[in-house]
């Protein structure tokens, strides 16, 4: 697995930045670059599981490992969701199993700068790249807008 990290600057308070990344309803839209109408299951608290799945309802089921409001959350990724079934078992999961994916928030000169690092494999290591930039690009909006 590999891990890389990506980061941005935002004109924003770490509060409504956080909100972005974690509400109800812009949750969707940042994360629309990954998949058009995905959505969080979870409460985001500490332990709960979590499923992030796409407009048909399929997806991943993570746990929320490490929680600290407005500054920092860990998700740790546990298996796939599919057709309403849960594969922790599968070949294609255990390449990525464990996977950690990681949000934290800071303040500098007044802005916030929000620093992602995830885990993925070779194979998909190319289309994050690509993907997450225009994720962060979003988020951005959405929090200065």
């Amino acid at each position: 697995m590999v891990r890389i990290y990506f980061k941005i600057e935002i004109d924003a308070p770490k509060e409504k930045v956080w909100n972005v990344l974690l509400g109800e309803t812009t949750y969707p839209k940042w994360t629309a670059p990954f998949a058009e109408g995905s959505r969080a299951i979870t409460d985001w608290q500490v332990g709960s599981k979590t499923l992030f799945v796409n407009a048909e309802g399929d997806g991943m089921i993570s746990k929320i490992a490490e929680h600290i409001p407005n500054e920092y959350i860990s998700i740790h990724h546990l298996g796939m969701y599919m057709n309403g079934v849960e594969d922790y078992d599968s070949e294609e999961v255990k390449k990525w199993t464990g996977a950690i994916e990681s949000y934290k928030l800071s303040t500098k000169d007044g802005k916030s700068l929000l620093s992602i690092e995830t885990d993925t494999t070779e194979e998909h290591q190319g289309y994050f790249e690509e993907t997450w930039p225009k994720a962060l690009e979003k988020v951005k909006e959405l929090a200065e807008g």
